[in-house]
């Protein structure tokens, strides 16, 4: 059956983070699907200049095409969101183009112009409901070929929490750590696997390494691999915490209270919480900070022979991250 190739334009449009990538990369995957060799540029709204979406959706010499993902597109430019809705009217034949948009006031002009000149929209709606939580811990288990009780999937959103990059890698590990022999997956399973995670989670330890408390990071790590934590789970909360610290960091100034927090997809708790744990820290400390843990990531996840030593080493290298910027 010949592969069908997506829309030349696609809006996703949403601020739910795992869900919006996991779209952008469903529609990368179906234009190389049709065009295995196709070129991806992967793009930062902030940073497009003017003239490079047009300079990229060019014709090439070589009849080439190319998939351009435009990440955070609410930062784009007012000359470049007149380019890409002017393109979008009438695309290149051979492209595909993916816009990555959390919704929200900023940056409507884009989404306003590109669905009146006819851009697919894909929406990823933000997951805030108990039942949506176990709703998605049944589809990722299903994804990976496994079934689980009900009562298995509460306890997963239990021991785990509500952030859905912790859920994804929970089910992932729970999955491939289950006997082959055993499709599904009960309460049993779950304790057996997360066991001590109402003691320790990976927010603990994040919060510690994010604050520069080394000595308290490293003793709740190791209690935490200890006690069952998965490494997988340990990664995701280092990454989701530094990445918190970046949305904070870089939200619009003149933004206060409940306007901060709908800007920023979080519950006014955690704005404040993640505000006091910016002292200390600049952008490229931030920056520096995240690339130890997408090392650490690939080194936990098979390209390392020690999880517990890449872990250490990556909340050793976030604190002296923020001591450097200090």
């Amino acid at each position: 059956m010949a592969a069908t190739s997506p829309a030349p334009v696609t809006l996703v449009l949403g601020d739910e983070e795992l869900l919006a990538d996991r779209a952008v990369s469903a529609v990368v995957a179906a234009a190389r699907e049709v065009d295995p060799g196709l070129e991806l540029h992967d793009l930062v709204g902030a940073k497009v200049e003017p003239g490079q979406v047009s300079g990229l959706t060019s014709p090439s010499l070589f009849g080439d095409g190319a998939a351009i993902v435009i990440r955070s597109a609410q930062d784009l430019g007012k000359d470049v969101i007149a380019e890409v809705v002017k393109y979008t009217a009438r695309p290149a034949e051979g492209i595909v183009l993916v816009l990555a948009h959390p919704g929200g006031v900023k940056g409507k002009a884009l989404v306003d112009g590109v669905k009146k000149a006819g851009a697919q929209v894909l929406t990823v709606s933000k997951i805030t409901k108990s039942g949506e939580r176990l709703d998605f811990v049944k589809g990722e288990i299903r994804r990976a070929g496994r079934t689980i009780a009900p009562d298995a999937a509460q306890a997963l959103v239990d021991a785990v929490g509500s952030d859905l990059r912790e859920l994804a890698a929970a089910c992932s590990q729970l999955a491939f750590d289950t006997p082959a022999d055993r499709k599904g997956i009960d309460a049993a399973a779950v304790a057996r696997y997360y066991r001590g995670r109402a003691e320790v989670t990976g927010f603990t330890v994040a919060d510690a390494a994010v604050e520069g408390r080394l000595a308290d990071a490293l003793e709740q790590l190791r209690w935490a691999l200890g006690t069952g934590v998965a490494p997988v789970l340990l990664v995701s909360a280092l990454a989701g915490g530094l990445r918190s610290l970046a949305k904070v960091g870089g939200a619009p100034r003149n933004l206060r209270g409940g306007q901060l927090a709908s800007h920023l997809g979080m519950p006014p708790w955690k704005v404040d919480r993640v505000r006091r744990q910016l002292g200390g820290w600049r952008a490229d400390g931030i920056a520096r900070a995240i690339q130890a843990v997408a090392d650490a990531d690939e080194q936990v996840k098979g390209g390392g022979a020690d999880p517990a030593y890449a872990l250490e080493h990556a909340v050793q290298t976030i604190v002296a991250c923020r001591a450097a910027t200090r």
